[in-house]
């Protein structure tokens, strides 16, 4: 499916349950037109938030009950329109969505049709939390513009190159492949916009390099990225396992959940709930936002303190266990929402692994910037980098890329 020459922008929807993250991107440049946000959508107190940036006009807000995401991205259009950007636009593109979970079957972005809505919707027990919210932004979005290249971009879809060494779990195998039971990883598309951003910040082509990629967020997550492919990443078959997240508790002995149904009395819901919902930062210490933990470490809290070691140590654990598993590290990359801005986190989950030839620099780790730097010094035989993620952009490209053929 291509387009004509002169449309070059691309719309990119990031559906949640109850909100929708938009930016309009004119792909001849890679600028930004506009960005927004409508949240608490089906609450009375829903809020749209939209900043035109090609115009250079102010935010703009809407406060009130916006039913759905049918009435969202109405307003998301309309908002649009008042400053030039309408969806009616011979100049768009293509609307690309963030879709979390795209199984085997989705290795690159997609041109969404009936069969791989359908697939999309199959993949629902495997992410039910997400994959829903995505396709009512799809549907929503298709019955806008029936006529426009709607296009999927995979969470998954860069993890999907781990060889089946990394991919499987150590269970029976035709219990496993019935089930779809497997390691599928996300956060891809930050993985692979950051992998390859790391490569540039060294000078160096994505095939030659072998990064770790440390996404710090609310959620989190890592990778083992060997020449441009992910061996290896931390979440599996959903984004519960792996590192300490905001409420998630990462890995855990399995049987953890069957003690609690045995002996706390407690249902396969409620163990769901604690894990996803009540563990992580927020279960050990009160709080999920980095910056108040800080806070309260420097106050000398040991709530505080002993769940950041927590974050800590998982965190070392898994930049040793992708070392072993790369062989060579060019690079270890620190990106989201806390790797890119929590100093105190980047410097102490290198420290103490200076055999490994990793580093950092006090002055350079303490810099606040929006660009991707090196914050290792230069003996340091490996690089320790910030890179700020762009899934909106990664998404951008991906979509425009597969429209234009």
């Amino acid at each position: 499916m291509t387009t004509t020459n002169r449309a070059a922008r691309v719309l990119v929807l990031n559906s949640g349950s109850s909100s929708v993250k938009y930016q309009l991107l004119d792909m001849s440049d890679s600028s930004r037109l506009a960005v927004g946000l409508v949240e608490r959508i089906g609450e009375a107190t829903s809020r749209l938030k939209h900043t035109p940036l090609a115009t250079g006009g102010a935010t703009r807000e809407q406060n009130g009950p916006i039913a759905d995401h049918a009435a969202a991205l109405k307003a998301v259009a309309e908002e649009l329109a008042s400053d030039g950007l309408g969806l009616d636009s011979t100049e768009l593109a293509a609307i690309g969505h963030r879709v979390v979970h795209g199984g085997l079957k989705f290795s690159a972005p997609t041109v969404i049709t009936g069969e791989v809505l359908a697939e999309i919707e199959r993949l629902v027990p495997v992410a039910p939390l997400h994959n829903p919210a995505n396709i009512t932004g799809i549907r929503t979005a298709q019955a806008m513009r029936p006529d426009l290249p709607q296009v999927a971009v995979f969470d998954t879809a860069f993890h999907t190159t781990m060889p089946e060494s990394a991919a499987r779990y150590a269970i029976d195998v035709e219990t496993a492949d019935a089930h779809r039971i497997r390691r599928y990883g996300f956060h891809g598309t930050s993985h692979a916009y950051v992998s390859r951003e790391t490569a540039k910040l060294l000078g160096k082509a994505p095939e030659d390099v072998n990064v770790i990629v440390l996404h710090l967020g609310n959620g989190a997550s890592a990778s083992a990225v060997q020449g441009g492919r992910c061996v290896d990443t931390s979440m599996g078959l959903t984004p519960l396992e792996g590192l300490v997240m905001g409420t998630r508790s990462g890995d855990i002995d399995p049987a953890v959940t069957f003690h609690l149904v045995r002996n706390a009395g407690m249902s396969v819901d409620d163990v769901d709930a604690l894990l996803n919902k009540k563990s992580g930062l927020v279960g050990l210490c009160g709080d999920n936002d980095m910056r108040e933990i800080r806070r309260r470490c420097d106050e000398g809290d040991e709530r505080a303190r002993l769940a950041f070691d927590i974050y800590i140590h998982r965190l070392k654990k898994y930049i040793g266990a992708y070392y072993a598993v790369l062989g060579k590290v060019d690079a270890v990359a620190f990106t989201a929402g806390v790797g890119e801005n929590a100093a105190p986190v980047r410097e102490a989950a290198v420290t103490g692994l200076e055999e490994l030839g990793l580093a950092v620099d006090g002055e350079l780790n303490a810099v606040r910037s929006d660009h991707p730097r090196l914050i290792s010094p230069e003996y340091a035989r490996v690089a320790v980098a910030v890179v700020p993620t762009d899934e909106e952009l990664e998404i951008a490209r991906q979509t425009y890329a597969l429209v234009r053929g």
